[in-house]
């Protein structure tokens, strides 16, 4: 039996808006600490590990852990349908989801579990990064909003004392730059000059997720994969791993 009901709309839709940009199909685990998902797009570039947590819910009733198979466009299509003042209600009923939409009325939706096997996820438990930014959410989306003007993709550089963006093309040029102590630089971690460069196709997508966030983290390693993370308040985790571009000479 699984039963759980969110008023904060915008906490489950920005998130499963941001999942669905990259990942199409997954399998999300149901527990009594709440709802997750770790999946990898078939490109293999990008990992999306996904927890909305069980205090995030109004109400949340689970007795034993679950696994269902989901297409995630399908489940954004129906949470989009949600207006300010609703409240959504999931539910398992006979290998489907019941999602009822309510307020003033009382919609209800049901969508069809799949099948789908367990595809294997790079191990990014194992990942082990030379630089750490945390930042405020504005501040990174407008680097990439600057850089998708110039080019298709980004470096990121971090050092003791500073942390940029910067996007080249063939005749155009764009720089963020944040030293420590700037109060839109949160947090800044790093022993050496480190730097790696990212595609903006992802990175855009991905940057949806600073919607739900109070702070984005930033972690990546000489031209190593990136990780994202989005949280808000012990309701939701959002992490994003990102494999870089290799640099050119």
């Amino acid at each position: 039996m699984f039963k759980a009901t969110i008023s904060d709309i915008n906490l489950l839709r920005d998130s499963i808006s941001t999942i669905a940009e990259i990942i199409d199909e997954g399998i999300f685990k149901i527990d009594k600490k709440g709802i997750g998902l770790i999946a990898a797009d078939r490109a293999m570039v990008a990992v999306v590990d996904f927890k909305i947590l069980s205090p995030a819910f109004d109400n949340y009733d689970v007795d034993k852990e679950q696994a269902i198979g989901l297409n995630i466009g399908n489940l954004l299509s129906v949470i989009k349908r949600a207006g300010a003042g609703d409240k959504i209600s999931l539910s398992l009923k006979d290998a489907k989801l019941e999602i009822v939409i309510e307020n003033s009325s009382k919609r209800r939706f049901v969508i069809p579990l799949i099948d789908l096997s367990q595809e294997e996820v790079p191990p990014i438990e194992q990942l082990e990064f030379t630089a750490r930014v945390e930042i405020k959410p504005e501040i990174i989306e407008s680097g990439i909003a600057d850089a998708e003007v110039v080019a298709d993709s980004v470096l990121f550089e971090a050092s003791s004392a500073k942390f940029s963006m910067k996007a080249e093309g063939d005749i155009s040029f764009t720089q963020l730059e944040l030293e420590k102590g700037n109060e839109s630089l949160v947090e800044l971690k790093s022993d050496k000059e480190t730097k790696a460069r990212y595609p903006l196709d992802y990175l855009k997508k991905m940057i949806k997720a600073a919607k739900i966030a109070d702070s984005v983290s930033l972690e990546w390693g000489q031209d190593y994969p990136m990780k994202l993370g989005f949280k808000s308040m012990n309701k939701v985790s959002l992490t994003m791993i990102l494999a870089p571009r290799v640099m050119e000479e």
